[in-house]
């Protein structure tokens, strides 16, 4: 299953790159509060740390971005680049299962949870150099 369809692995990259950046990246980074409204999250009267945390984490996600950019386009560090997001999909699964298991998030972060199982699973399936 490995490596199934690490042929694709690039355009793999330049699609989730696209999507990610879209949806979560850029909106996380410029506007924070307003991407966490409409996730359902409730926001509390003093907001300076939580655009802190949000702009901190959007960042994080621009620069994973980058890489998944630049391997996409070039090939370069291609492998690197799928350790990370194996590594921040599974780490990712890891704190929305927690805030389930909490019950402190909406149940957009719980849906979540699919998202970076399927993801992790893409990861796995587009593995590269496994021919």
């Amino acid at each position: 299953m490995i490596g199934l369809w690490n042929t694709h692995a690039q355009v793999f990259l330049l699609w989730l790159a696209v999507g990610t950046t879209l949806v979560f990246a850029l909106p996380i980074f410029c506007v924070p509060l307003t991407w966490a409204r409409l996730m359902g999250w409730a926001i509390p009267a003093e907001t300076h740390l939580a655009i802190y945390f949000g702009r901190c984490l959007g960042a994080f996600i621009l620069i994973v971005e980058v890489l998944m950019l630049r391997a996409a386009l070039t090939g370069e560090a291609l492998l690197a680049t799928f350790e990370v997001l194996g590594a921040v999909a599974a780490m990712m699964i890891v704190v929305h299962i927690h805030g389930a298991l909490r019950r402190i998030q909406p149940l957009s972060e719980t849906l979540e949870i699919g998202f970076y199982g399927g993801m992790l699973l893409m990861v796995l399936l587009f593995w590269p150099g496994l021919s």
